[in-house]
């Protein structure tokens, strides 16, 4: 599932061939494609023709189009659920359809002239949404690409992530020292920090050597600061790399691929020596899918005796 170096290289992709630009034509070719949508495909295509986009979001791993702000009507915007296999695809007016192609956005932009959004899934668990804009809790803007401090009501909930701004890291180091649950969940939740998931987890925790079962409530201070600047590290290093792909799902905004696969330490590489150490990476079951680490490297730490 894409996490979020590759949600922002969409996003960035996105950005400067959407703002600006009029829809022209909308066609939903697969209602699945509209399963968080609070109307049907024909309420999608009509409550979107004539419309403009004002920009391209993101917050965490939730991408969304704001659209202008119609008199005296509610901020609104197009919310993209990449979801397994989803992608957001520019292309040239009248281009073929796309394979596993659900819903086409024809564009007329002020400097870029005709275009093509096509929202292309081939699992079909991704969908667009019409939704609502509504405050964010703190103030400060929804996320990367706007300054509105406005976030669609889907993604309410969900947590800033590390490299937003308003992200505050004291807030979210209390929250550890709170939590009982593995400190790999705690990444994981979408509620307490977002944009981070499986690959971006497991390579953190290698790099700031903390077994993913260690509770969250036991790293020091130091050792959760470092684990947060080793979250921000790799990340941007990622994003930098264009993302992680491991198979033609995903892909930019052009179909092209990232590269950060060739940069992993810890994921997919079960039972190959450790970076580091030499020590080969170990693989285990974990929440329904695996944790790769090093257990060299990456040691539980004991338990405290009792008194």
């Amino acid at each position: 599932m894409p996490e979020l170096p590759e949600v922002e290289v969409v996003r960035a992709g996105l950005e400067p061939a959407v703002t600006g630009a009029i829809i022209t034509g909308v066609s939903a070719v697969d209602e699945r494609a509209l399963t968080r949508h609070s109307g049907g495909a024909s309420h999608f295509e009509a409550a979107l023709a004539g419309r403009s986009f004002v920009g391209a979001a993101r917050r965490g791993k939730f991408l969304w189009l704001p659209l202008a702000t119609r008199s005296a009507g509610e901020g609104e915007a197009v919310i993209a659920h990449l979801g397994m296999s989803g992608q957001m695809l520019l292309r040239e007016a009248g281009a073929p359809a796309q394979r596993h192609e659900r819903v086409r956005l024809d564009l007329e932009h002020p400097r870029h002239g005709e275009l093509a959004l096509v929202f292309a899934d081939q699992r079909t668990f991704g969908s667009l949404a019409i939704d609502r804009l509504i405050p964010t809790a703190d103030g400060a803007p929804g996320g990367r690409g706007t300054a509105e401090a406005t976030v669609p009501t889907q993604v309410a909930h969900i947590a800033r992530d590390p490299l937003d701004p308003a992200f505050d890291d004291g807030l979210f180091r209390a929250a550890l020292a709170r939590k009982t649950s593995a400190i790999k969940r705690v990444l994981l939740d979408q509620t307490a920090i977002s944009g981070v998931g499986n690959i971006y987890a497991d390579e953190a925790l290698w790099a700031a050597r903390v077994h993913p079962e260690t509770l969250a409530r036991d790293l020091s201070t130091r050792t959760a600061h470092r684990l947060l600047a080793e979250v921000r590290a790799v990340l941007e290093k990622a994003l930098a790399e264009g993302g992680t792909s491991f198979d033609a799902q995903y892909v930019n905004v052009n179909g092209q691929a990232g590269y950060f696969a060739h940069s992993l330490h810890a994921y997919g590489r079960t039972g190959q020596p450790c970076d580091r150490c030499g020590r080969p990476i170990v693989r285990a079951s974990f929440m329904n899918r695996s944790s790769h680490y090093c257990p060299r490297c990456q040691r539980m730490p004991r338990p405290a005796a009792s008194v």
